[in-house]
């Protein structure tokens, strides 16, 4: 299947990564951008290496110690927030279809990041320049005072399955707090970051204070959060990564937030809406082809609904439209990389092996037009223990195990009976029971009778294997800064330890 671009490909970042306010050739090893959906190559280009990590760093705490960017009001760092928000909503298209020929994402999914990328900058932008410093009760003679300062320089790392949402969730507060940023971005999708970069470039923004550089995770990522210059690390990415990551920040002493994996349950209970939930659960698992750390891939269904529920579930998942993701009416596009496809495939294989019933999927879609790309059916697989690989492990493709259970009891040790702990759902009409459900899993984020909404003022972050800090709201501003106390002296009487 032929589809014209929505421009033309002479419009493809010129694969120069950003340096400090330069774009340059990188010094690191060759990279190449495929486009998912028919593996034309968009770009080859050489990534970041530590040549030019040791620059951007240099750069960047050159630039976050310079008077006129550290001793800036607030309200006039937020202008230059407001600045790269309406750059970035004016090139939302342009950012889009980057992003899609990068990651594969549909262009209504791209379109939808593109423009919540420019509404975390305008929302950082109003947070710091409202944002108040707190007096504190005094208990002496004295004013006390809380405050917070920016940390120097950050260093950011973001995965490939959601690029520019990601990138702003944490350039903005980084930026917003007084800090300069150094973005590391997967190899696998290194352009969206980098069109990302020639917007900033285009604002009043001073030089120095961003860059980002496409590289190798083992070399780049290394050198950066090993380095003494940064201050503060940020990673969204996979748990083993994550672990090693904390360890690094652990020896040198330094704030680290991790958003890591996701195994996230979903339950539903016999009174919920069965067509608000079948639309939710679909929506959870199924978009971005599942490849999202918060996928609802664990799906509990209650006894008494369990048979007639799972018959309409699996026919509405058969019926989603796997598709080129430039057509309007794909669901399901395709997988990011070839290598990641082989890893889904892999998973699956192993759940049949361990007596899993394929209800629908389980292979890769057939006819000319998938042929091409990298496509994978939307996957219902049942008759497996909660123990199993495939309902412990993330997939991080369209994979959903089903599960049945009897009891509130059952299904909360079911769903906190895993290392993850990032989201849930649940299908109920009794609020209630939601709520108290709610309380008793362990998890970042419960979304009740829907499913993967977001909101740039909620904090987001998860438990146990799936990461620690919080991104987001206010306290995702916070994060970025250090707090001082500031303690000054009322009484004009000498300290009576001091008398003769």
């Amino acid at each position: 299947m032929t589809l014209q671009d929505p421009f033309p490909e002479t419009d493809m970042p010129d694969g120069r990564i950003y340096v400090g306010g330069e774009f340059r050739v990188g010094t690191g090893e060759e990279i190449t951008s495929y486009f998912p959906a028919d593996m034309r190559i968009n770009r080859v280009m050489r990534g970041a290496g530590t040549a030019d990590a040791a620059l951007a760093l240099e750069r960047a705490q050159a630039a976050a110690m310079a008077p006129a960017w550290r001793n800036l009001l607030p309200h006039q760092r937020a202008s230059y927030l407001y600045e790269i928000a309406e750059a970035l909503a004016r090139n939302a298209d342009r950012i889009a279809w980057i992003q899609t020929r990068d990651t594969g994402k549909t262009l209504m999914e791209t379109r939808a990041l593109a423009q919540s990328a420019a509404a975390t900058f305008r929302y950082y932008a109003a947070v710091v320049e409202t944002r108040e410093e707190a007096i504190t009760p005094a208990r002496g003679p004295y004013m006390t005072l809380s405050c917070y300062e920016p940390v120097g320089v950050v260093c950011a790392i973001t995965p490939w399955n959601s690029p520019i949402a990601s990138d702003a969730q944490k350039v903005a507060p980084a930026l917003a707090a007084g800090n300069a940023v150094v973005l590391k971005t997967a190899t696998w999708t290194p352009l969206v970051a980098l069109e990302f970069a020639r917007i900033i470039d285009t604002t009043s923004l001073p030089k120095g204070l961003f860059s980002v550089l496409p590289g190798s995770g083992e070399i780049v990522g290394e050198y950066l959060v090993n380095h003494p210059m940064v201050r503060r690390i940020s990673f969204t990415g996979g748990t083993r990564v994550g672990h090693a990551i904390a360890l690094h920040a652990a020896k040198r002493m330094i704030p680290v937030s991790l958003e890591l994996g996701g195994k996230s349950p979903t339950i539903v209970f016999a009174d919920a809406d069965q067509d608000v939930a079948i639309a939710g659960i679909l929506y959870g698992i199924f978009s971005s082809s599942g490849q999202s750390c918060v996928a609802g891939s664990r799906l509990f269904i209650h006894e008494d609904i369990y048979e007639s529920f799972l018959e309409r579930f699996v026919r509405a998942a058969k019926g989603l439209k796997v598709g080129h993701p430039f057509v309007p009416q794909t669901q399901v596009g395709p997988l990011v990389h070839a290598a990641h496809l082989r890893t889904v495939e892999g998973w699956v294989e192993k759940a049949r092996k361990a007596g899993g019933d394929i209800l629908a999927g389980g292979r890769r879609p057939e006819g000319s037009m998938y042929d091409a790309g990298i496509y994978y059916q939307p996957t219902v697989i049942s008759g497996l223990p909660n123990a199993s690989e495939a309902c412990r492990e993330e997939i991080f493709g369209p994979v959903l195990t089903v599960q049945k259970f009897s009891n509130i009891g059952e299904v909360i040790a079911l769903a906190n009976d895993n290392p993850y702990a990032l989201a849930c759902g649940i299908w109920t009409r009794d609020n209630v029971q939601a709520m108290q459900v709610g309380r008793r899993i362990t998890t970042g984020t419960v979304w009740i009778n829907t499913y993967k909404q977001f909101s740039i003022s909620t904090p987001f972050g998860g438990e146990k294997e799936s990461g620690m800090g919080r991104e987001k709201g206010l306290q995702g501003l916070l994060s970025y800064m250090r707090q001082k106390s500031y303690y000054i002296g009322m009484s004009e009487i000498p300290h009576p330890w001091a008398a003769s």
